[in-house]
């Protein structure tokens, strides 16, 4: 890819809750487009989109759609990645891709940029986004790592239900309301009844009994950060809330640290901010991270049961930082790289 003043931009899967937003985060971020196309299936074809007063209608994602673009980011699902990406790259484009199909690709760099962003470099036409819960999740073991030495995590995490989609979220809505008049409800979408319950199960198990969601956490964590060997366990579980990701994370650290240098550190961390007063009720949650772009911590602590140990809560806008924010900085650091490779 060559260096310019503007890019031609394609959204794969535009019409999906990340299409939408990638749309509106383009804009947003001032992200130096000259155009942008937006690609759906057939029975989206037609539709009219509009974000900052300026209006595109949908076309067919199919092979000729990709000529003369530079950047196609997709969000479509890993069946119309694998079908679609050889066709992309044939004809010049960078995918980054947000389903799970090339993550774990030895050729396709996973990335974060505020952890890995040199890793771009390496791509060979496709760059691949990480899991909407490993990404936050990488930012703040990085700057742990970085200053402490990571040794093993512990992850729990609490999912909402745009994880699943917009059908899952118009589920959870149709459902509570039904649950709250007393009525008896059916689940269509999710594999459980998700009202004013939780599910301990996202995608499907594994023969080692977790889920492919849990192993993403832990394979994915191990990629971008450059620690094969690194210790991750994760349990994922589905919670009755509409936007947002929480995760309670326990990190053993190599070297010993203070609750208050943690809290220093992490305060100081780029796209993190800390959210720890509990005297006052202050910490994360999801109504309040809803919208906003950083990976919020807070209840910082010493796990009093191991050395070195410590327990933090982490929530963020899944569908921002876990999705399509982080699509649009990769781009980003893929422009940023190139052009100081060039000076």
């Amino acid at each position: 890819m060559q260096v310019k003043a503007k890019y031609k931009v394609a959204i794969l899967g535009a019409t999906g809750n990340v299409g939408r937003l990638l749309l509106e985060i383009l804009h947003e971020r001032k992200f130096p487009f000259e155009s942008i196309k937006l690609l759906a299936s057939p029975r989206s074809v037609g539709t009219v989109m509009e974000s900052h007063g300026q209006q595109y209608k949908v076309e067919l994602a199919e092979p000729s759609a990709f000529d003369n673009i530079d950047f196609v980011f997709a969000s479509a699902g890993s069946a119309v990645s694998e079908q679609l990406a050889p066709e992309i790259v044939k004809r010049g484009a960078v995918l980054i891709d947000n389903s799970s199909f090339f993550r774990m690709h030895d050729d396709v760099p996973l990335v974060v940029p505020e952890v890995n962003a040199a890793a771009v470099l390496k791509h060979k036409g496709i760059i691949a986004n990480p899991n909407c819960t490993t990404a936050p999740l990488v930012v703040v073991l990085k700057a742990l790592d970085d200053n402490y030495g990571v040794k093993r995590v512990i992850v729990s995490t609490y999912q909402s239900v745009s994880g699943a989609g917009k059908e899952a979220m118009d589920e959870l809505r149709a459902t509570s309301a039904q649950a709250l008049q007393g009525e008896d409800f059916t689940n269509r979408v999710m594999n459980q009844k998700i009202a004013f319950n939780v599910i301990p199960q996202i995608d499907k198990f594994t023969d080692n009994g977790y889920t492919k969601e849990e192993m993403k956490v832990v394979h994915e964590s191990r990629k971008i950060m450059g620690k094969p060997d690194l210790r991750v366990t994760c349990t994922a579980v589905r919670v009755p809330v509409e936007i947002c990701h929480s995760e309670s994370v326990n990190v053993e650290l190599d070297r010993p640290a203070t609750v208050a240098e943690i809290k220093s550190l992490l305060a100081k961390t780029p796209a993190v901010v800390l959210h720890d007063d509990p005297a006052r009720s202050i910490y994360p949650m999801p109504i309040d991270v809803a919208g906003e772009d950083p990976v919020y911590v807070g209840r910082v602590r010493a796990d009093e049961s191991n050395p070195n140990t410590y327990n933090l809560w982490i929530v963020s806008d899944n569908l921002r930082i876990g999705a399509a924010l982080n699509t649009v900085k990769i781009a980003e650091a893929l422009i940023k790289q190139l052009a100081a490779a060039k000076v």
